[in-house]
């Protein structure tokens, strides 16, 4: 292995391998390193052709200059420092890491016992010390020239009240695509194909929620099982893709190509993206890249530092306290928005994001850091609003400029379409976009993102076919996922040739998607609900890489196919009635937003009072949006008799059935002042002025 080549000082700004056109800048942040060695390897990854140590220690930050690398150079990084675990540090230069900063990594991890920072099996545990290199397990980092010629693209900029998000996965949206050439099937050039982003403007949705794109690898007890992190919510490379979605050279431009043939036909791109913790786990973990750059700066430390403060239950916790981990999360989110070009970002488990240790706080660090950020104030953000830890759950806390994932519209809206009694004023308030949880700070409707189902939990089909969950092909003997899922099969435990089942669970499927496509907020769909995705039950699908993930292209039945029309149906008519779809939030009989009101009917056509409300037997209401130009009403009846509903005065143009999720053969004018909705059905009416 070659040493001596000349080494500038260099800079310590930017971080990462910074390509100035001449040669590269290594910059890394360690407050507590010793020293810094840049490994140099040859074009396969396999073989070390140089180390070379940083020069100088700038303000924490480890750098210096190389003239004659160019990109495509594979690299990566050994830390000395020392290896005390009871002091919080985990420095061990025989473990090759990742840049945290790389912007393309190459090759995947190889599970072996070099990469643990200690000596598995040993009686000390973590406090060993294991010598082994582990260079011939690790993947490379890959010095890049980010430079891409973008052309005109257009971010479509739509606006919130106008945004229907599609939850996708990169693999299972293209991998049964037979119309994509093969070697596209699973990469973002799948995704970028025009039959895919057709699928996506037939269906109407304004943006795609994009699953983990960021470097993630699969858990060594997954591979071990013959399973594989599927979901990819276990990140190691903030900037860096997912090399499982790069097709072979392509880069990061494989990645800017989607995303501008997505833009080119109106469709947002959000990514889900996972800063709360790392896949290095807790003190049993191995070591990557963090652990061993600076353990005690990245991660928070518990009382005793030899163990790590655990919010997220995945073993660690990123810590954004230090001023060097926030710069580099806020570094990675601005690189996705000014190099990449995506639309915003959906938080996994944000509560840890928003902490103090063991306090929640609207005015946390990264919160703040997000809120005056003249770029990342402009994106759409999106919270899953809880986390593992103590007072973890913060539905409705996030601060202004953010929506969150409602789970409250989720299990409200399952129980009251399910039968189960005293939903009636819960699911009203949804109905409204959630102003109990959300109006406050000058925050709006969208605030609130409405969702029936998402991937974690079953799919749409499974919560009309499944009262328990089915789990087993997880090899976990069905004790993961949870068991409060609030299904119902319908009267017959999974698949059935009962055709009144399969009758009624169409229609509760219709049911459930037009709630969400008809309330005040921001509505989900699940990638595959639209045409009948089945999990078989399985409400925890993150280690399953088969098509019980993939969306189906062929062979759907014609069912499906007619669900997938209602659904295209019913996001069309949210397109088209403004009255769905408010900026304000909505109060009883108040005029709010230019003269909209709002009503709350019982079958008879009188108003409901308190007593109806607190009836927990209420299974039947109607709620009529007001204008001066056009009233809506939406009938929901989860009773399991048919009933008769008296219609308010209409206006001059007279009552028409816009949609009936029992036949929607019924649509059209209407005679008499009294329509029928028939057990468990959502009827839409509207009359003009």
């Amino acid at each position: 292995m070659r040493r001596t080549r000349q080494i500038q000082p260099g800079t310590p700004f930017p971080l990462g391998a910074h390509w100035d056109g001449s040669g590269v800048n290594f910059a890394l942040f360690s407050a507590n390193a010793t020293k810094v060695e840049l490994c140099l390897f040859d074009l396969a990854g396999r073989r070390e052709l140089e180390r070379v140590e940083l020069p100088e220690f700038t303000h924490e930050v480890w750098h210096g200059y190389l003239p004659d690398v160019r990109p495509g150079q594979l690299y990566g990084y050994r830390v000395h420092g020392p290896y005390e675990p009871s002091a919080g540090h985990r420095f061990n230069p025989n473990k090759l890491l990742l840049d945290p900063y790389a912007l393309e990594l190459r090759g995947d991890i190889r599970w072996h016992d070099a990469v643990f920072g200690y000596r598995i099996g040993h009686p000390r545990d973590d406090l060993s010390f294991d010598r082994r290199d582990s260079a011939f397990v690790m993947p490379k980092c890959v010095v890049v020239d980010p430079a891409v010629t973008w052309g005109p693209d257009i971010r479509p900029k739509i606006p919130w009240e106008d945004t229907i998000i599609y939850e996708a996965h990169v693999k299972g949206m293209t991998a049964l695509n037979g119309d994509l050439p093969e070697q596209f099937r699973g990469k973002f050039a799948g995704l970028a194909d025009p039959s895919t982003i057709e699928h996506l403007v037939k269906l109407g949705v304004t943006a795609v929620e994009l699953m983990p794109c960021q470097a993630f690898f699969d858990d060594r007890h997954l591979i071990e099982r013959g399973l594989v992190n599927y979901w990819g919510y276990n990140t190691i490379g903030f900037f860096a893709p997912a090399t499982r979605y790069i097709s072979p050279g392509a880069g990061i431009h494989e990645f800017k190509l989607m995303v501008r043939r997505l833009h080119e036909a109106g469709i947002e791109v959000i990514l889900d993206v996972v800063y709360n913790h790392t896949a290095e786990g807790n003190q049993m973990g191995p070591t990557l890249s963090f652990r061993g750059i600076d353990n005690a700066s990245y991660y928070l430390l518990g009382d005793d530092p030899r163990y790590y403060f655990d919010t997220t239950g995945c073993g660690n916790t990123v810590n954004l306290r230090n001023q060097r981990v926030l710069q580099m999360v806020m570094d990675s989110l601005r690189y996705w928005v000014q190099e990449c070009h995506v639309d915003g970002f959906r938080f996994d488990l944000a509560s840890s994001l928003g902490r103090d240790r063991d306090v929640f706080d609207q005015n946390a660090v990264f919160l703040d850091a997000i809120r005056q950020d003249p770029v990342l104030s402009q994106v759409k953000l999106i919270a899953e609003p809880w986390d593992t830890g103590p007072d973890g759950y913060q539905v409705g806390n996030f601060p202004p400029m953010w929506a969150e994932w409602n789970d409250q519209y989720r299990d409200t809206t399952r129980g009251y379409w399910k039968g189960d009694d005293g939903q009636a004023p819960d699911l009203a308030g949804k109905l409204l976009g959630s102003s109990e949880l959300f109006e406050k700070r000058g925050r709006r409707p969208w605030a609130s993102i409405n969702f029936i189902t998402a991937h974690d939990g079953f799919t749409l089909t499974d919560l009309v076919s499944y009262n328990d969950k089915h789990n087993e092909a997880n090899k976990e003997e069905n004790r993961d996922g949870h068991s409060h899922n609030l299904s119902w099969n319908c009267g017959a435990e999974g698949e059935t040739d009962d055709q009144q089942v399969l009758d009624l669970r169409d229609r509760m499927r219709r049911n459930l998607l037009a709630t969400v496509l008809f309330s005040q907020g921001t509505p989900m769909i699940l990638m595959g609900d639209e045409n009948g995705r089945s999990q078989g039950g399985n409400n925890n699908s993150y280690c399953q890489d088969t098509e019980m993930n993939w969306l189906r292209w062929q062979d759907v039945g014609e069912r499906d196919q007619a669900f997938f029309a209602f659904v295209r149906r019913i996001v069309k008519l949210r397109k088209n009635q403004p009255l769905l779809r408010q900026r304000l939030f909505l109060h009883g009989d108040l005029e709010r937003n230019g003269g909209t009101k709002v009503g709350w009917f019982r079958p008879d056509g009188k108003q409901l009072e308190r007593a109806d409300w607190d009836n927990p037997h209420t299974h039947s209401f109607a709620l009529v949006l007001a204008n001066a130009d056009q009233k809506l009403m939406i009938v929901l009846n989860a009773h399991y008799e048919e009933m008769e509903f008296v219609l308010p005065e209409p206006m001059k143009g007279g009552w028409s059935l816009l949609l009936d999720t029992e036949d929607d053969a019924h649509a059209g004018p209407l005679e008499g002042r009294t329509v029928r909705a028939d057990a468990r059905a959502l009827l839409l009416m509207e009359t003009r002025a």
